[in-house]
Order: structure tokens, then sequence, then C-alpha cells
């Protein structure tokens, strides 16, 4: 081999391994500014309460300010979009959550496709579902309720935090596996749809344990099952839908993502970070008390977890035939 020819390819395997040793070290000097985190919903609730807890770990654990930057609107999709279309460089961040995976069925049309389009970091928490009933109805159990329900058919309300919303889908999937026929009435958040379903203006509601927990201690609402495959902590003596409706799990869980093609080393550290704080016994326990799970995932176990509620719910909202609002 000549001299010359020796010499490029000398300079071709440099040039090739730049990239590589360019990423690990962008990586390690990341973040080297403030970064946002989109949340695609109003303030006030989980989502708000998630990426709060999160942005507060990383700014401690990283040493620069994660903004929290609320861009609600179109279930999610307005804020979604805007992360979609930001540079890869771990600089915008998105709160995703189950409703993600919904919408990509729900909307015919959509800007983007969230498996393509969106890299999962990690996942923060999983949370079940409690249906809650209104206490003057006659039923007080799961069972009560479905043969209540089977013996009025088209004449009982069941609220939701909107249409759409997991606890829409998961009150569906109820339906289907139940065969009972009760009506859905879409509201815009949990505050309204809490204050009919105690008044008796609905009589049933699929919602997050931390918003009715203290309701159904003091007896403004009946709680007769959790949705998950297991009981919660904080609602011990109410049994699964799934030991009475075999197969029944629905779940809503809240989690970390970035734009496509964002730098590996990026996903790996912000994932290794997040994680570490699933794994403090004091999170963990405060996670808990909200009646979720923390859930330390690799990216690619989250990616999974995406893939296959995607999969789950596009099954029951065609079934279904919803339709957004």
């Amino acid at each position: 081999m000549d001299v010359p020819r020796r010499k490029f390819l000398h300079v071709a395997a440099g040039a090739a391994a730049f990239p590589a040793i360019s990423s690990m070290t962008w990586a390690q000097t990341y973040p080297s500014r403030s970064v946002r985190l989109i949340v695609p919903f109003p303030p006030g609730g989980p989502n708000d309460v998630f990426a709060r807890f999160i942005g507060q770990w990383l700014s401690e654990r990283l040493g620069q300010p994660f903004i929290i930057d609320h861009r609600p609107g179109a279930g999610g999709n307005i804020g979604t979009e805007v992360v979609v279309k930001a540079a890869p460089d771990g600089y915008t961040l998105l709160l995703i959550n189950s409703n993600h995976t919904v919408n990509a069925t729900l909307y015919d049309k959509l800007n983007y496709n969230f498996i393509r389009d969106i890299v999962p970091i990690v996942a923060i928490i999983r949370l079940p579902l409690v249906l809650v009933l209104n206490p003057l109805l006659p039923a007080k159990t799961l069972l009560e309720f479905i043969a209540h329900a089977k013996a009025n058919p088209g004449k009982l309300n069941y609220a939701s935090v909107g249409n759409g919303s997991t606890p829409h889908v998961a009150g569906e999937l109820f339906k289907m596996m139940t065969g009972i026929d009760i009506v859905h009435v879409p509201y815009r958040g949990a505050v309204q749809a809490l204050t009919d379903l105690i008044s008796g203006q609905v009589q049933a509601m699929f919602i997050v344990p931390g918003v009715v927990t203290e309701h159904i201690k003091a007896g403004k609402l009946c709680g007769v099952a959790v949705t998950a495959a297991t009981r919660s902590d904080v609602l011990p003596d109410l049994p699964t839908v799934g030991s009475i409706v075999a197969g029944y799990d629905a779940t809503t869980w809240f989690g970390i993502g970035a734009p496509k093609n964002m730098p590996s080393e990026i996903v790996d550290k912000l994932n290794k970070e997040i994680n570490a704080a699933l794994a403090n016994p004091k999170i963990k326990a405060q996670l808990a008390d909200l009646g979720g799970t923390a859930l330390t995932l690799s990216p690619t176990e989250f990616a999974k977890l995406i893939a296959d509620d995607t999969e789950k719910w596009g099954k029951v909202i065609r079934a279904a035939n919803i339709k957004p609002d």
C-alpha cells in the first residue's frame, strides 16, 4: 500500500470514529443549559404532579433547570407535536402517559406517528383505576353493580375525565367483557365529573385512586374494585376487577419521551438518573401513597409497554367505535 493511500485510510477511520466520540462527549456534558419538559395537558392534574416531581429531581442531580412547559389541547396532541418537531438534542422532553397509546387509534389523522416519532426514555409510575359508585345506588359490590346494570340496560351512566381518556377506554373494555349497557358521559376533567357523581347525576366512574380515596373513606363514594392485576395498597379492601371478570386489566401510566434520533447516550443518561429516583425508598413510598407502583424500566422495556398498550386500546376503540370530541 502506498503512503498516500495509507494516510487517507487513517484519516477516514478517524472521521468515522468522530461521531461516536462526539456523541459520548455531548452526553457527558449534557445538560449545559436549561431543558424544557413539555406537558401536553393542563396544569394541576397528575401529569403536572409527575412532571414537577421528575423535573425537580433532574434539576438537582444534573445542575440545570428543567422547566415545565404546559401545551394542552386536542387530547395531548398539540404538545406532543411540539416535541416531535423539536431538535433531538435532549433539550426538549415530553411527559407522556397512556393516553398517547389511545390517541394513536382514536385520531384518524395525526401529524405524527407516536411510536415512530417519539423515543421512550423512562417510565415513572403505573396506577390502577378504581371503579367508584354513587352510594345511593343499590349495588355495593362489583357483582351487584354488574347485576344491577344488566337488569337496567341503558339506564345507568358512567363518567370519565374525557372522551378517549384511559378511564373512558377502561370503562368500554369493562362493558365489552361484562356484557352490560351503561352510557358514557365525558367531562373535561375530574372536578365536575366527581361533583356530578357525588350528587347522583351519574352513577359510576373509573378514576385514579388518589383523586377519590378520601371520598371513599368519608362515605361520599362507594369503591367496589380496582382495575389492575393486583390490589391497591391505598385501597387494600377492594378486590380487583379481574378476580370477578377474568382477564380484565386496565392501568394508566406516566413517563418521559423525546424526539426520535436523540443520541442514545443522552437517553441512557436520563433513564439512569430517573430510575435512580424511582429506586429511592422515600420516593417509592411517595408514589405508593398516590396508589401507584414505580416502574424502573429500560428504554426498550418502556417501548414494549407502549406498543402493547397501543395494540390493546386500538382494539377497544375500534370495537366500541369511539370517536374524538
